[in-house]
């Protein structure tokens, strides 16, 4: 059974900084790609961040060069340090990964507010 688990989110300031992490209870080596999703209330859910083996890495035009994904293989972890935070990323953050069959998180939310 493979389960993702999130962690890190909270209420930050704007300009703030955050990061999340995804834990997975199994090897992440055969996940290609693994990545964040974000959900706001009202919307659909969308890509923020995605990195595949060779740690190559794809962005949502929102958030680049502000967020970064990054992933340790023996700590069997994702992450996703955001910087400089808008209220606009205010959403519900799930972890991805794609194996023999696609694997969510439970989701960790995530809020920009003054």
């Amino acid at each position: 059974q493979v389960q993702l688990v999130e962690s890190g989110g909270g209420l930050v300031q704007p300009g703030g900084s955050l990061r999340l992490s995804c834990a997975a209870s199994v090897s992440i080596l055969g996940f290609n790609p693994m990545g964040w999703y974000r959900q706001a209330p009202g919307k659909q859910r969308e890509l923020v961040a995605t990195i595949r083996r060779g740690d190559s890495t794809n962005y949502a035009d929102s958030v680049k060069g502000r967020f970064t994904i990054s992933r340790d293989n023996a700590k069997r972890t994702v992450y996703l340090q955001m910087n400089m935070l808008k209220p606009e990323d205010t959403a519900v953050y799930y972890c991805y990964a794609r194996g023999l069959l696609e694997y969510w998180g439970q989701g960790t939310q995530v809020t920009v507010s003054s």
